[in-house]
């Protein structure tokens, strides 16, 4: 099983993308869990696991995320969940989640989660926010103490076929000034449009908070077209379906002559960041079952403002190290080809445009000492 720890390298073994400073801008809460953490907190809710062993469970939810059926994917997300509905286990998981992240060489993370999963036991929408910020600065102090420096962000996010989007961007503008950085709609994408939350995001508009929306992995082009239209989103969570939208013309031994059409012509145009996890588009057939049939080559050589990310580190049994290093693999990428995905994501951010800045120089420092 991957581990934080793991540590991986370019292909020639020299330089190791673990110790390269990177961005994290797609990473579910729930879906990030340390296997031991589960045990724990499930021993103290009597919840019943697969198995108490560690590396047992860490490989059980990696065979349920393989097995390709949905229904068994899901299930680990019923077990997560079920962890993460008292302050205590909210606050530990985020706190682990931030460490975590710090060991893998992440210096910046914005991490997504959906509190209207988490009140279930009493708690407020609020107080579940409140206990995320509390457990992912203890993990920012953690980080502090062991020469690490990291600063992380909260995505909220609403459940889009859960009818509750205005609440919970409500809620987001409510704590950007405790650790919210922006909003976001996840759960099922085929079926439930952005268009559906329109006074959520009227809402967000008219206050300024930025907006990243899940489109182009489970559904196609006219989910990105409403992401983008009703949802005016600033990135878009995965993407990667956008390659829907770009025809091949002609083939010669000179390369691939491709058309955009408009909807692939405006992201890439706008430089709308493509939040791409390939393990995880795999894993739900957003984009062929090996990588080499991925479309993220293809985006990054015309000029898509292409991100990596991870998506659900517990379920894909993976990390953002072992994504570029799966990358780099198969497409022969070198240091100057993550420095870019690097310096796209913290373009990306939602920071302000000073401390963008100030993090594209992290990244460039960095990459310069490797």
């Amino acid at each position: 099983m991957n581990s934080a720890s793991d540590e991986y390298f370019l292909p020639g073994g020299k330089v190791s993308i673990t110790a390269l400073p990177k961005v994290s801008l797609h990473d579910h809460l729930d879906g990030g869990l340390r296997p031991q953490t589960i045990i724990e907190l499930a021993d103290t809710i009597g919840l019943e696991l697969p198995t108490t062993d560690a590396e047992k469970l860490g490989q059980w939810f990696a065979d349920q995320s393989n097995s390709g059926s949905l229904v068994e994917y899901l299930k680990t997300f019923d077990v997560t969940t079920a962890v993460m509905q008292t302050k205590e286990g909210l606050t530990r998981v985020a706190r682990d989640f931030v460490n975590d992240l710090a060991a893998d060489g992440v210096v910046y993370g914005e991490i997504r989660w959906a509190p209207e999963q988490h009140v279930s036991k009493g708690l407020t929408l609020d107080e579940t926010v409140e206990a995320v910020q509390e457990g992912l600065e203890a993990g920012i102090d953690d980080a502090k103490h062991l020469g690490r420096g990291i600063r992380v962000g909260q995505l909220v996010s609403a459940m889009r076929h859960a009818d509750r989007g205005l609440e919970i961007a409500e809620l987001a503008v409510r704590h950007r000034n405790n650790g919210v950085v922006g909003f976001d709609i996840a759960g099922a994408e085929a079926g439930f449009p952005a268009g559906r939350l329109s006074d959520a995001f009227d809402y967000l508009a008219a206050n300024f908070m930025p907006r990243t929306v899940h489109a182009g992995e489970a559904d196609g082009i006219e989910s990105i077209r409403g992401a983008i239209i009703d949802g005016r989103a600033m990135r878009l969570g995965h993407g990667v379906r956008i390659a829907e939208d770009i025809t091949t013309e002609s083939e010669t031994d000179e390369g691939r002559f491709v058309a955009l059409g408009p909807v692939a012509q405006w992201v890439k145009d706008r430089e709308i960041a493509l939040e791409i996890a390939p393990s995880s588009n795999l894993q739900t057939n957003a984009a062929g079952t090996e990588l080499s049939e991925h479309p993220f080559d293809l985006l990054y050589q015309l000029g898509f403002m292409v991100t990596v990310n991870t998506d659900n580190r517990l379920m894909s049994n993976t990390s953002l190290s072992r994504e570029l290093y799966l990358l780099s693999e198969e497409f022969s990428y070198d240091l100057s080809d993550l420095e870019v995905f690097q310096l796209n994501a913290a373009a990306s951010a939602f920071l302000s445009l000073d401390e963008r800045e100030e993090l594209s120089q992290t990244i460039i420092d960095g990459f310069q000492d490797a």
